[in-house]
């Protein structure tokens, strides 16, 4: 260990010390953003970079686990990601695949599906089922994979799901337009019966959302971070968290 990582260190603990764990964020759903940027940086390849990424989310789960978070949501791949090169796109899939397996073995996590599966390659959908099969007895952090999402795709879904359960009811068009309301939509949301976030943090210096949870966001307060994610650390988790539990969530009023 170097002098630099022991002043590291020695700083993550004394903020961690000043932590008051009663103000941590219950949801915290982070935007795992500037993989190809490090990889650039590092003179590494895109696919490296995913590589480095991937590798960091086990880390940061065991640090949420620390501070008795209960629910994150890891934002891997976007819709608008489709529309990558292939020589990238099919890469990448095999690292989320990888990582979510891994997820799913390690037996602390219940992992949890967010997105449109009919996106996906047919094997990427079989691994995530598969994962959400294998850990949902578990009594552990919930973690929400974001593969295949999009801000607006959810809430379209959402709304689709809703009209097709009234219509097998045999609900009038009428009858909907009287009951439907925010909390009848959110019953169809790919988060439904988790809380909304808390905390949204975004990395690599990015300051926009780019379409994450449009509608859980709405009372979220959001940590933008300059650091590139393979290279977040614990200092900057308990960053967040502290500037988190400095803050006064009014929700309007």
């Amino acid at each position: 260990m170097n002098f630099r990582d022991l002043v590291y260190r020695l700083y993550a603990r004394r903020v961690e010390g000043r932590l008051d764990h009663d103000q941590v964020p219950k949801h915290i759903g982070v935007i795992l953003d500037g993989n190809r940027r490090w990889a650039k940086a590092s003179g590494g390849s895109a696919v490296q970079g995913h590589q480095a990424g991937a590798d960091k989310i086990s880390e940061l789960l065991g640090w949420c686990d620390e501070t008795d978070v209960e629910v994150v949501t890891l934002w891997m791949l976007s819709t608008d990601n489709f529309d990558r090169p292939e020589h990238e796109l099919k890469p990448l899939l095999r690292i989320i695949e990888n990582t979510v397996r891994n997820l799913a073995a390690d037996g602390r996590w219940r992992v949890h599906h967010v997105g449109t599966l009919d996106l996906l390659p047919a094997e990427t959908q079989t691994v995530l089922k598969e994962a959400e099969e294998a850990t949902s007895g578990i009594d552990g952090i919930i973690v929400n994979v974001a593969v295949g999402y999009g801000g607006r795709q959810e809430i379209a879904d959402a709304v689709r799901s809703l009209l097709q359960e009234h219509s097998a009811k045999g609900t009038t068009f009428e009858e909907l337009a009287e009951i439907v309301s925010t909390d009848l939509i959110s019953e169809h949301l790919y988060t439904r019966g988790q809380p909304d976030p808390d905390l949204v943090i975004r990395t690599s210096g990015e300051q926009r959302l780019s379409g994450f949870m449009l509608w859980q966001s709405a009372h979220s307060e959001y940590y933008f971070c300059e650091v590139f994610w393979p290279a977040f650390r614990k200092v900057d988790f308990l960053r967040a968290l502290r500037d988190y539990s400095a803050r006064h969530r009014r929700y309007g009023a």
